[in-house]
This record gives C-alpha cells, structure tokens and sequence, in this order.
C-alpha cells in the first residue's frame, strides 16, 4: 500500500511542479506535513543532498524520500510516480505539436508559465533562507534577537558567496568544490543540527 501512495503523491507532485526541481519543493512541504514522511528540516537536507550529487534535483528528492519510506521499491515508486506526468505530457505534446505549433493560446500558456515557475522556485528558496539561516522557533520561544540567527550557517554563506562573488582566481573554481567544502565544514562544525 505504502508503495502506490508514494507513486501517487510523487505523481500528483510531478503533475504540478512545472519549472523543473526546484518548483517541487513546495508541494514536498505540503506533502510532508499532510503525511508525515518528513518534516521541514528534512525538505532542507533533501535539497542539500540532491544538489550535490548527480542527477535532477526533484528525481533525487523523490528517490530520497521513498528510499526512506520503503527502502528500494519505495524510491522506485516516488520516482516512477515523478517522472511518469513529464513522460505522459511528452507524449501527448510530440503527438500534437504540430497541429498547434503555432497556436497563440499555447504560446500565452508557456508565457504565462514562466512567471509562475519563477514563483514557486522564489518560494522555495525563501522557504530554505528561513530554514537555514533563522531559527524561528527559539526566537519565538525566548524572543531574544541573538537566538534569531545562525550564527555559523551565515558565516559559511558569507565565506562561500565572497570566495564566489569577490575573489577573482576562485571564479573559475568548479561548483562542486565549493559544495564539497561547506559539506566538510558541516560536518565538522556540525552546522546542520547545532
């Protein structure tokens, strides 16, 4: 049974997110708290975990969560759930495509599309900034400014977007260096869970 609702939630998720990966996170909140499979916190680890390693970031988030849910079968069935809308619109565009190639209500839907895929990536970043670099619930528990913050998580961003953004010879520095060394320091600085 676990296995047809993972197809099915990771469908409906495939079915909606247009915009590609980053468009899923916000329906994996939704998902997450309507069943209980993970909560907030594991959304953000799921995104780092899926940015670094190969692959498309909402395939890997939906192995990732069917891996936990049911081992292997289960990551098999959120990931077929996933991609199974991608490859049946596919299908049904390349069936029609020439028919209304040049349709101006199929252009205004594209066009339209983008803005709202722009939405829902923006959506999800500012859903992991708050994550990440604010920690809500002891400010609004104790309601002292210094607890707002995470200290350590903003000092890695700030390291990380000045070795990006303002050294010139790290420019040319592949990504996955980067992503390697804020894991390291992670891990050793245990960022993630302090």
């Amino acid at each position: 049974m676990i296995l047809l609702r993972l197809f099915f939630e990771f469908f409906k998720v495939g079915l909606f997110a247009v915009g590609g990966g980053l468009a899923t996170i916000p329906f994996l909140y939704d998902l997450g708290a309507r069943t209980g499979w993970f909560n907030a916190m594991d959304v953000a680890n799921m995104l780092a975990v899926s940015e670094s390693t190969p692959g498309p970031i909402g395939v890997n988030m939906a192995t990732y969560v069917g891996f936990s849910c049911a081992g292997i079968p289960g990551g098999l069935a959120a990931t077929l759930g996933l991609v199974t809308p991608s490859i049946i619109v596919i299908l049904l565009v390349a069936a029609a495509l020439h028919a209304f190639r040049q349709s101006r209500y199929v252009d205004a839907a594209f066009y339209t599309l983008r803005p709202a895929s722009t939405g829902l990536i923006a959506a999800a970043g500012w859903s992991v900034f708050l994550l990440v670099l604010l920690n809500l619930p002891d400010f609004r528990a104790g309601g002292d400014l210094l607890t707002l913050f995470r200290w350590k998580n903003i000092l890695l961003f700030a390291v990380i977007w000045v070795l990006t953004n303002r050294v010139k010879k790290l420019k040319k520095v592949h990504p996955v260096a980067f992503i390697a060394f804020a894991a390291v320091a992670g891990i050793v600085f245990r960022l993630g869970g302090a």
